[in-house]
C-alpha cells in the first residue's frame, strides 16, 4: 500500500470553509478512483493559521496514476485552492505503507466521528 501525503495552510479564520472544499474536491475525488484505499485530513492551527496534511491511500503507484496523471508527485489542485491557500507543497511524498494498525475497534478513517 503507498501512502500520498501533502501540505497546505490557510489563514486560520479560513480553516473550516476549506475543510468543507477540500471534502468537497481532493477527498471525493480520492474516494472516486478506483485503488483508493481511504483518506486522512489533519488539520491543526498555529497561530493565525490553519496547517493541513492530507493523506491518501492506495493499493498501488498505478492507482495513484490514476489519481494523479501522469506525474504523481505534482500536487493536485482544483479552481478555488488559490482564494483558501496562503502556502502549499507544490510536490507530494510517496511511502510505502509497512505496517498499519488500528484500534481495537476497528474504526476506519471515515468512522472516528472526529471534526478537522
Amino acid at each position: 500500500m503507498i501512502a500520498r501525503t501533502w501540505r497546505g495552510a490557510t489563514t486560520a479564520a479560513d480553516g473550516d470553509h476549506y475543510h468543507r472544499y477540500l471534502n468537497q474536491t481532493g477527498v471525493a475525488a480520492c474516494r472516486a478512483t478506483e485503488g483508493n484505499r481511504g483518506v486522512y485530513v489533519l488539520r491543526r492551527e498555529i497561530g493565525e493559521r490553519a496547517e493541513f496534511l492530507f493523506v491518501s491511500l492506495w493499493e498501488s503507484m498505478e492507482a495513484v496514476h490514476g489519481f494523479a496523471g501522469p506525474e504523481p508527485d505534482r500536487a493536485v489542485f482544483y479552481p478555488e485552492d488559490d482564494e483558501f491557500l496562503v502556502a502549499r507543497d507544490e510536490v507530494v511524498e510517496h511511502f510505502e505503507v509497512v505496517e498499519a494498525i488500528l484500534s481495537s475497534d476497528g474504526l476506519s478513517p471515515d468512522q472516528t466521528g472526529g471534526s478537522a
